[in-house]
C-alpha cells in the first residue's frame, strides 16, 4: 500500500507565493516521475509540472517562470514552489506519483488533493 500525502495549501493574494509538499510512503520500492495536477471547478485536471527520477522536468506554459517543482528522492517527497500567483491558480492541486512498490506492478498514485485559493 502506497498513499500520498498534500500539504501547503491554502489562500494568498495575487502576487503572493505558496510552496506545496507531498510525501509518499508505504511499501515503496522506487519512484518514477512525480508531479501537480491541478483541477479548477468546471474543469478537467490538468498538468502542472512533473519531474522524472533523473531530474528533468515539465510545466504547463501558463505557470512557466512562477513554478518550480523539485523532489527529494531520499525522502520521497515532491514539492511545488509557486510565486506570482494569479486567481486562475484557483484550483485544488494534487500531487501523482508513479509508484513501484516492494511487491507488485507500477502504478500511478494520487494524493487526496490541496485547495489553492488566490484571491484579495
Amino acid at each position: 500500500q502506497v498513499q500520498l500525502v498534500e500539504s501547503g495549501g491554502g489562500l494568498v493574494q495575487p502576487g503572493g507565493s505558496l510552496r506545496l509538499s507531498c510525501v509518499a510512503s508505504g511499501s515503496i520500492f522506487s519512484i518514477y516521475t512525480m508531479g501537480w495536477y491541478r483541477q479548477a471547478p468546471g474543469k478537467q485536471r490538468e498538468l502542472v509540472a512533473s519531474e522524472n527520477r533523473g531530474g528533468n522536468t515539465n510545466y504547463v506554459d501558463s505557470v512557466k517562470g512562477r513554478f518550480t517543482i523539485s523532489r527529494d528522492n531520499a525522502k520521497n517527497t515532491v514539492y511545488l514552489q509557486m510565486h506570482s500567483l494569479k486567481p486562475e491558480d484557483t484550483a485544488v492541486y494534487f500531487c501523482n506519483a508513479d509508484v513501484a512498490p516492494v511487491l507488485g506492478p507500477i502504478y500511478s498514485y494520487w494524493g487526496q488533493g490541496t485547495q489553492v485559493t488566490v484571491s484579495s
